[in-house]
């Protein structure tokens, strides 16, 4: 696969609220160009082709682990000093270094769990927003070696351990925000009360420390800024500048700001539901925090991780998935778990994670993803059919072959069209337990209609996305479940009493009855009606809660195969407190 060459326009989203940072995340991000620079043409390949990656936060708010004075704050640890969190004194924070002593961290070790998870490079946080330096440095002495009974630097340890495993390197590094050192933002005032400017803590601190991250361990692949808010662009310009100096073949993050990083980044934890062009980056953790917190024991599973690597690669970006090391250095057992179990599957099946571009569909199907190289598709099935039939709506290049893989084997599999669906017919039992992999060959690029169509035996979950609206509003909305836990969705609401509508156009293979599911918010009881325009219409009062939840409406038929458009409205005297994210089809049996 070529590097891709981008213009991205859109913005991106950081693990803060508006009242923590005095502005909104709009303004937080800017709505700028984000451009890949392809002076080098190998430039960003790691990133482009690898698809995947190990994040890490670690840091002094390691050991805290969320719990103050015996007190637990809920939310992203590394926020832990934070007035929206613990609020703890700047003198009272430093102190921690001094007993910061992480006896097991073993650079080794984490490089080979990365390895194999099927990650392709590491990234870690040099210096988070507490102003603390995970590695030696003379721009500060609070850090790592000056400042704490261990005394080493881990980032030597992490890079050359990277390094012998063939894994790429970078560094995380918040270039605005820095709550311990004057004139940052957050930042106190100097020891004899005056304020200092932000071009003060900028050339006493903040550009020497990106100098010495980028001048003293090898190369690296990515330089990872980080909440920039409303730093002056010539300050970011001086910071790539002394990136492009030292790491010519590094990229930067998107969130460098002003429009001057080399791809896009999407808010923390969301992996999009359509494709997005260009270059692009999302990142997640392996449970809610980022930062180790000592009660969150929500940890992805092998099948979701997968499902979010195979998801984020199948829209066309890359995936960097975050680690929080406790204050020892120790890895949580059950992360680790994780990633290895999802990891020996991607060393399986690696043609469909490596090197692929993002699906035709530019979604998701019911039965799981695909992804491409050249002439071949690579259908990851994560839900297998029942009656041994995987249905593939709107392919339009014809199929030469198609065979299901097992490992280094493979089973030649029958099918056919119908009605513009490709049917492939499988064995009854699937031949791995997290996902299986068809392969498909085509005589040519593949070419698909991306009109949902309705599974005729899986549940098919179309979410407000890939709506239309009229006399309704089509948005997105962002909420943190605890602190700095993200939540996405696209929704429809603020409807019209009897005249907002959502459509959606879907393509039915069998006809007859399906069941409708809505999941939805609001208040009070609601009144939901959905038709085929121009067929059945059906209606229902269901209960509102203020989460979203899911409440059959009834059964709508199709009377024959085709397309329909298919209109939902909410009607009556609640229907402005009515939030709609998601339709969902089951034919009935």
């Amino acid at each position: 696969m070529l590097l891709k060459k981008i213009t991205l326009a859109g913005l991106c989203s950081a693990a803060l609220v508006s009242s923590a940072v005095g502005q909104g995340m709009d303004e937080m991000w800017g709505q700028e160009v984000v451009k890949l620079r392809a002076e080098n043409a190998e430039r960003g390949q790691l990133f482009d082709e690898g698809n995947y990656a190990m994040f890490i936060h670690w840091g002094l708010y390691s050991q805290l682990a969320n719990k103050v004075d015996g007190q637990t704050y809920y939310g992203i640890g590394e926020w832990i000093m934070h007035d929206r969190m613990a609020g703890i004194e700047n003198e009272t924070y430093k102190e921690l270094a001094g007993t910061f002593n992480p006896v097991n961290f073993d650079a080794q070790a984490i490089a080979q769990l990365a390895k194999d998870a099927g990650m392709k490079y590491v990234v870690i946080t040099s210096k988070h927003h507490d102003g603390f330096a995970m590695y030696d440095s003379d721009s500060s002495d609070f850090n790592i070696v000056d400042a704490t009974p261990w005394a080493k630097d881990p980032m030597h340890e992490l890079a050359d351990a990277c390094r012998e495993l063939g894994l790429g390197f970078g560094f995380y590094y918040s270039h605005n925000q820095d709550w311990t050192t004057p004139g940052a933002k957050g930042g106190p005032k100097n020891a004899d009360g005056s304020v200092a400017t932000f071009k003060d803590y900028f050339y006493a601190k903040c550009l020497p420390q990106v100098e010495e991250i980028t001048s003293q361990y090898g190369p690296i692949e990515i330089v990872w800024f980080d909440t920039p808010g409303n730093m002056p662009k010539q300050y970011v310009e001086e910071l790539i500048e002394v990136v492009h100096k030292n790491q010519p073949n590094a990229l930067v993050a998107g969130r460098a700001g002003h429009g001057l990083g080399d791809y896009q980044c999407l808010g923390d934890m969301e992996v999009p539901l359509r494709n997005v062009a260009g270059m692009w980056e999302s990142v997640d953790t392996t449970n809610d925090s980022w930062a180790f917190a000592w009660y969150d024991e929500n940890w992805k599973s092998p099948t979701e991780i997968l499902k979010r690597v195979i998801g984020t690669v199948a829209r066309g970006g890359t995936y960097m998935l975050n680690i929080g090391p406790r204050g020892d250095g120790s890895v949580p057992e059950r992360a680790a778990h994780s990633l290895r179990v999802s990891g020996e599957w991607i060393q399986s099946y690696p043609q469909a994670v490596y090197g692929v571009d993002a699906s035709p569909w530019e979604h998701a199907l019911p039965w799981g993803d695909v992804t491409v190289r050249e002439d071949r598709l690579f259908l990851t099935v994560f839900d297998w059919p029942r009656s041994g039939t995987l249905y593939l709506p709107g392919l339009k290049t014809k199929v030469k072959s198609a065979r299901l893989l097992n490992g280094t084997a493979s089973t030649e599999l029958e099918f056919d069209t119908l009605n513009g669906w490709t049917c492939f017919e499988l064995p009854a039992l699937a031949p791995e337990a997290l996902a299986s992999v068809v392969e498909v060959e085509l005589e040519g690029a593949p070419v698909a209609d991306p009109t949902w169509g309705l599974d005729p035996e899986l549940p098919t979950r179309i979410e407000a996305e890939f709506a239309t609206a009229s006399g309704a509003k089509l948005s997105k909305e962002r909420w943190m479940e605890k602190f700095g836990e993200w939540k996405h969705v696209k929704q429809v609401s603020d409807w019209n009493q009897g005249k907002g509508v959502a459509t959606w156009t879907v393509d039915v293979l069998v006809p007859g009855d399906y069941l409708v599911d809505l999941t939805y918010t609001g208040e009070g009881r609601l009144v939901w009606q959905v038709e085929v325009e121009g067929g059945e219409r059906i209606r229902n009062q269901l209960s509102a809660s203020s989460i979203y939840h899911a409440q059959p409406v009834g059964l709508l038929n199709f009377p024959k195969e085709g397309r329909y458009q298919v209109n939902v409205s909410c009607l009556e005297d609640a229907a402005k407190s009515a939030s709609l994210s998601t339709i969902t089809f089951r034919r009935a049996e």
